[in-house]
């Protein structure tokens, strides 16, 4: 039998409450197998390519954060070899400041497309956890792989692997 105040008790709900609730918000990271959300419609200025049917790369990047510059002469080279294949690269900058934005898309001069989430909706919105992370997304717009933060070789070894299973899965359905 509890016997006592019974406020001691209420708190301990509210506090298991809670911390269940964080954990569920938490859980709203964008995981393997789940469905990327619509680029278009969340804030996001500059043109979004078409990804459907498509093999999609999506990087969010900052223009602070040095692997991502190492990561965009890399993407521009994936892009250019699986471009007739069906694959589209997308990268997304998370600065607040339009003009680091510019600077660095200026300075880096990126083959892929680039579209600015100055508001930072869609990087709030797929929870993405450092800077850079990538999503390689399948034809059907589900994440079957995801690269937090970027490793020289060792990550584009890694993207043109995942990039050629999941063009090759085309042809397995003919």
């Amino acid at each position: 039998m509890v016997t006592g105040n019974p406020v001691p008790c209420r708190m301990l709900w509210a506090m298991a409450f809670t911390c269940a609730l964080s954990a569920a918000v938490a859980s709203g990271q964008v995981k393997l197998g789940a469905s990327f959300p619509a680029l278009s419609g969340k804030g996001l200025t500059g043109a979004v390519p078409d990804t459907r049917g498509r093999v999609a790369i999506i990087d969010f990047w900052a223009s602070w954060c040095a692997p991502c510059k190492a990561s965009f002469p890399v993407y521009c080279e994936i892009q250019r070899d699986f471009l007739k294949d069906g694959l589209v690269v997308i990268g997304v900058g998370v600065d607040e400041l339009p003009s680091a934005y510019a600077a660095f898309v200026a300075r880096l001069k990126p083959t892929f497309a680039t579209v600015h989430d100055s508001r930072r909706l869609m990087v709030a919105l797929v929870q993405v956890p450092t800077m850079p992370t990538s999503y390689v997304l399948d034809r059907a717009g589900n994440v079957r792989f995801v690269h937090a933060g970027f490793h020289g070789e060792e990550t584009e070894r890694e993207l043109r692997r995942e990039v050629g299973e999941l063009l090759a899965e085309k042809e397995a359905l003919r």
